[in-house]
Order: C-alpha cells, then structure tokens, then sequence
C-alpha cells in the first residue's frame, strides 16, 4: 500500500463507523423486503468481494463459463472504465466482439475475446444487464461479475473471492480501508473462494480457511489457483514458457501488481526489470515513453504483460517485442460439484 493511500484511509477512518452503519442498514432493508428485490428466469451466480481491488474475479468467470457451457451461460459486467453509455451495451454476441477494450472497458473486452460462443455484456444495473441476457440471448444462466453488493438482484449462487495474498486489506471498512462492507455481510454468502493459491502461500491460504470456517460454520470454503500456461503474442498467437525470450521486462496496471510479480517469479521467467502502473492504465504516450526508457536500461529482450493490460496494447509500437502470461484457473472437483448441484436445485 502507498503512503498517499495509507493518508486517505488515514484521513477517512473517523467516517468508517458511518459508513459501516449505512451498508448494514442498506443490506438488512434488502432482507426485511422494504427494498425491492428482481429475480431472473434464469439462475443468477454472482462473483463478488468483500474488498476494493482485483480478487481474480475476472478469470473465475472465465472458468466458470466454461464449466457451464452447457447451460447457455452469459456474462454480464459492470465495464469499469468502459466509454459505452447505453444502459445495456453489448460487448459481445458470442459470435462477433462488437466493443474494443475503450469502449467495453479492459476487462468485458478480454472475456469476449476468450469466450467465444459467451454473450458478454456491460451494464451499471445488474437488474437491466440480466434481463437482456434472458430476452435477447436465451442466456441458461446469468454470471455477474462484481455483483456482492448488487442487492436489487437476486442471485441462486452467491461466490465471495478472497485473493489469499491480500486477504482483507488492512481489515477496515472503507473510507478507512479496503472493505466495502463490515465482516459480517459475509453471512449472505453461499461459499468462499480463495484465489491464487501457490506452493508459497499455501500455509496462509490454510490459515485463512480455518479462520472463515470458524467465523462462519456453515459457509463452504475452496481453493482455487491460477497458474500459467503459456505465453501470449499480440497476434493471439501461443507460444511454450520455455520458448520464449531469455530475458523479459513485466509490467502491469493492476490493483495488486504483487501478485502479477510473485506468477512471474514463480513461472521461472528471467526477469530483467518491472514497471507498476495505476489500475486500469490506458496506456497512452507517457506510459508507453517511460516503458521504453526503463526497459532500454537493462538486457530485456521483450516486454511481458497480463492478458488484462494486453487488449489495450495490441496496436501500439513498442521497442522490444510483447507478450502476456497466459493464465488458468485450476479449481478441485469439490468445487465444480458445488456449483452444478446449487445451480440444479435452484428455483427460478
């Protein structure tokens, strides 16, 4: 965490309390019916955190589109950083990508390209984003991404990530912290998923487990890791780890850089040198000049990004060749049961 963010949670923390007492208010008017709630005729799995920043939320829909591509799955997103202004945009039909990474914003734009036959659609309301997967693309079952404190929708299937790295942030609710609501809003939930779990952290991930498990009983608990498979060129081609350059520059624009650093180390590339942008970056001049000039300090031979970042940098010109770290979810079979048996009792 930087100083600049440990000054603002710093400056926020007295208004943490209010803020706390506002999301338990908000959720508990949802549960008594004063707030109208909207169910799909469709199941509804809703991935979502407890925390501001990424959690790998993103290739957990990946995953799970794929688990349920029988089921005629949608996707529909928020579109972060997206320029689309309708109030449903569709990024993709599943058969053509109709949005670039601008407009749908990075992280719609990537599932689309690696989801074909999956509609991906961008939409603030939940509510709106899946009625149109129902009534425009038959969708079986409806994922939404970032869709925990989305309460107007109800989900069949409530998922709460944790990154196992950055677990709850510094445990205070924002504006004083990461958290997004108090740690009791986790009793909604149905499961928890602990996402990039590796050799290294493995005995935190065990702890964190037991922690969740004694704070709520009756709440499942999975692992999942998110290893690497292969090299990325910006022409879609893939290419062997062990075929690659022997020498590599990283950068990324994520909310937790770390872990993006820590897959590179452990994947066994050589690594010359790194660069940390902001999240989402958009990589225009500035961004592109200062990679240029750091990356000209060392014996980098190419520049090695995140998927993510890459749907952004296709069309740009860069000194040295690019690639991104082709990455997978590896989820237990307990997991993949879970779901598939809560999706088929659920009622719509």
């Amino acid at each position: 965490m930087s100083e600049y963010v440990r000054l603002l949670y710093g400056l926020g923390r007295p208004f943490s309390p209010l803020y706390t007492l506002a999301m338990s208010l908000r959720a508990a008017m949802y549960e008594k019916g004063l707030f109208r709630q909207y169910r799909l005729p469709a199941p509804v799995i809703s991935l979502g955190n407890l925390t501001m920043g990424g959690t790998g939320k993103t290739p957990m829909a990946i995953y799970l589109a794929g688990l349920l591509a029988g089921k005629k799955p949608v996707i529909v997103s928020r579109g972060y950083g997206g320029k689309a202004k309708g109030r449903v945009n569709v990024v993709s039909d599943g058969r053509v990508v109709h949005l670039n990474a601008s407009a749908a914003g990075d992280e719609p734009f990537y599932m689309a390209e690696n989801l074909p036959g999956v509609p991906v659609l961008t939409s603030k309301n939940k509510v709106d984003g899946g009625r149109c997967a129902v009534s425009r693309f038959g969708a079986g079952v409806v994922i939404v991404d970032d869709g925990f404190q989305h309460l107007r929708l109800k989900r069949d299937l409530d998922l709460v990530l944790f990154k196992v790295d950055s677990f709850l942030g510094n445990n205070r609710v924002f504006p004083g912290g990461d958290m997004r609501e108090p740690l009791q809003a986790l009793a909604r939930a149905d499961a928890f998923v602990l996402t990039c779990v590796d050799a290294e952290n493995r005995e935190r991930a065990e702890a964190i487990k037991k922690a969740l498990a004694g704070k709520f009983p009756a709440i499942p608990v999975f692992m999942t890791e998110f290893r690497p498979v292969s090299l990325v060129t910006a022409r879609g081609e893939q290419i062997d780890l062990r075929d690659g350059p022997p020498s590599f520059f990283g950068f990324c624009g994520l909310a937790n850089p770390q872990s993006f650093m820590r897959t590179l180390h452990l994947s066994g590339l050589n690594m010359a040198g790194f660069q940390v942008f902001r999240d989402h970056c958009p990589y225009c001049r500035p961004e592109l000049d200062l990679l240029r000039k750091q990356s000209a300090k060392t014996a980098a031979q190419a520049f090695i990004t995140t998927e993510k970042d890459l749907v952004k940098l296709k069309d740009k010109d860069l000194s040295l060749p690019l690639y991104a770290l082709r990455m997978e979810v590896m989820a237990e079979q307990d997991f993949d049961d879970f779901v598939l048996e809560k999706l088929q009792g659920s009622s719509t």
